[in-house]
């Protein structure tokens, strides 16, 4: 299945995009955006394809081949940004976006556990473990951090990436069952079973689950309470701690600015308030000095667009224009 990204025509139509322009996609995903745009810069634009997902470069190429080699594809960190222009030689940049979404193949289709509704294992990273490693780049998981973070962390974490009202409890509740399963297994004199961790999303479910039962006071043989899932802001929280996504985008929104050719334009579509903040604030401050602001409130999706996507509902555009 390939995704179809939100506010497409919205951003399309915002970049202001003409034959022979070269345009940066900083998150290629499944190449949504870039398959829109290099139909809007044929027959000789080119465009430059960034993603840390080497699924997603792959998935891309195939979107992408009748455009030949006017899709340049780069499986890298976007906060690298000024880098992986500057290799590829690709000046100049007469439009950047950003869409900080997540399709659904990257959720239910990659096996990474970024998705609470399946049993994987709790990897949560971009990359595939190994590449990581050759790049050189982080390598932290899901799963080291709920293991081997201490508590206040956790819930510092759960508070404030992930907005979750239960923090303390489920951060308290990680750590009494990381005791809790050593305890049981020491017992057998099995050195293996006895390091036995939380390994997998069907396992920190059920522990943010039964958080939530007892504080609810709720049947503990329903699925969940209802609404909105809860383990939907604790998962949220751990992807971006696992892949620094806050710190990364405070290193690429100055970099897109720097690296656009006068009159370019950047356009950034964010899907929660961490993410937005820091983009508006961005905005803010360079305003009338390197931007000029085309959209001073968020383009949000139509009415037309949430019957079809309800997780557009949260979709923030923010579009610049370099001075």
């Amino acid at each position: 299945m390939k995704h179809v990204p939100v506010l497409l025509s919205e951003t399309i139509d915002s970049l202001q995009l003409k034959p022979g322009m070269n345009i940066v996609d900083c998150t290629l995903g499944d190449a949504g955006h870039s398959e829109a745009i290099l139909e809007k810069i044929s027959p000789d634009g080119k465009l430059l394809g960034i993603d840390l997902d080497p699924e997603a470069v792959l998935r891309a190429k195939q979107f992408l081949y009748n455009f030949g080699d006017r899709a340049i594809l780069v499986r890298s960190n976007f906060a690298n940004l000024q880098e992986i222009i500057a290799k590829n030689n690709f000046n100049p940049v007469h439009a950047i976006v950003m869409d900080l979404g997540w399709s659904t193949p990257q959720f239910e289709e990659r096996g990474r556990g970024f998705s609470f509704l399946t049993d994987e294992p709790l990897d949560m990273r971009y990359g595939v473990g190994e590449m990581l490693k050759v790049q050189g780049e982080e390598s932290t998981t899901a799963a080291d951090i709920v293991n081997n973070y201490p508590e206040e962390e956790l819930s510092k974490i759960f508070k404030q990436l992930g907005e979750e009202n239960l923090s303390k409890e489920i951060a308290e509740a990680i750590v009494d069952y990381r005791k809790r399963r050593v305890s049981k297994d020491a017992t057998r004199h099995d050195s293996a079973e006895s390091s036995k961790k939380i390994e997998t999303t069907g396992e920190l479910v059920e522990i943010i689950l039964e958080t939530y039962r007892q504080k609810l006071k709720s049947d503990k043989e329903v699925p969940w309470v209802g609404g909105l899932h809860p383990a939907t802001k604790v998962f949220q929280a751990l992807r971006i701690e696992t892949n620094h996504e806050l710190e990364n985008l405070k290193k690429v929104l100055p970099q897109a600015v720097d690296a656009l050719a006068a009159g370019g334009r950047l356009a950034v579509i964010t899907f929660h308030s961490l993410e937005d903040r820091i983009v508006k604030q961005y905005f803010q401050s360079i305003a009338n000095k390197k931007i000029r602001l085309v959209n001073k409130k968020p383009i949000i999706s139509t009415d037309a667009e949430l019957k079809e996507n309800a997780r557009a509902r949260s979709a923030k555009l923010r579009v610049v224009e370099k001075l």
